[in-house]
């Protein structure tokens, strides 16, 4: 039995996808309401909350292999519950900056459930994506109302990925031998730059937008009052303002491990255009 957390995600969705269509079985879906939840057939919803370890006791009963998010709720407790249940295999998808910027809080947690996991007498394959590509649905609103996407860095270019190709190394990590102990660092097929991801938004939505530089200043005004000051400036040090060669590094772990290119930019882009509109 596989258990995938975070099941209604970019991620857990396209995972989900991805199992069905590889014929693996049996999956569950772990979901807070499974009275709203939309499945591919065959996946048993299960309802519990990471947040809640003592929740998880239904959903975890007959797993061998559990596909986790950090940062996602109480993991010290989540993974002593998943060992005792007999879990064998733990896939956790973490964060590029514990090796990229792993002086930043964010990366010091990751890093923290890293070795949490590690040290549970239970294998693990750990996946270290970048920047995600759906993260630009941050722009879906200024876009739809005002045709326009205001950003600092515009011309800075990061490896963004895909989200299904992290769902896609996450199956191979969970059906297929030799990913135990093993941690993945995964980027999208190249680099590219806000000015370059707004244009490809706008090419799948049918419309015109503009993409408007603004600087780190401004931006932080606009992310502070969402994120603290210092997650403000930590998501700014990532978007552009404290680049390095591993966090531009363009990777070739998806094909490697998949054995398909992995999606660009513009692929994720055709597929969410509606959500642009």
């Amino acid at each position: 039995m596989i258990l995938v957390t975070g099941a209604t995600g970019n991620i857990g969705s396209a995972l989900l996808r991805e199992l069905h269509e590889a014929g693996a079985a049996p999956v569950r879906a772990l979901t807070r309401d499974a009275g709203r939840a939309a499945f591919p057939e065959g996946i048993e919803a299960v309802e519990g909350d990471l947040a809640q370890a003592d929740s998880l006791k239904a959903a975890l009963e007959g797993v061998r292999s559990l596909f986790l998010l950090s940062g996602m709720g109480a993991e010290a407790e989540v993974l002593a519950a998943a060992r005792q249940a007999g879990v064998e295999h733990v896939v956790l998808v973490s964060s590029i900056t514990v090796q990229t910027h792993p002086h930043l809080p964010a990366a010091g947690e990751n890093l923290a459930v890293e070795r949490l996991l590690k040290d549970s007498g239970m294998a693990w394959t750990v996946l270290r994506p970048t920047q995600f590509a759906s993260n630009t649905l941050w722009w879906a609103q200024s876009i739809r109302e005002q045709g326009v996407v205001r950003a600092p860095y515009a011309d800075i270019g990061l490896p963004a990925i895909h989200p299904a190709d992290i769902a896609a190394v996450a199956r191979a990590a969970l059906t297929e031998p030799g990913h135990h102990g093993q941690t993945y660092a995964l980027t999208g097929p190249e680099r590219i730059t806000v000015r370059r991801q707004v244009a490809a938004i706008a090419a799948a939505s049918g419309r015109e937008v503009a993409c408007i530089e603004i600087s780190r200043e401004e931006a932080h005004r606009q992310l502070a009052p969402l994120l603290g000051d210092e997650t403000a400036d930590a998501v700014l040090d990532l978007l552009g303002g404290d680049v390095n060669e591993e966090l531009l590094k363009v990777r070739d772990t998806v094909p490697r491990v998949t054995g398909s290119a992995a999606r660009s930019f513009r692929q994720w882009a055709s597929e969410q255009g509606a959500a642009f509109r």
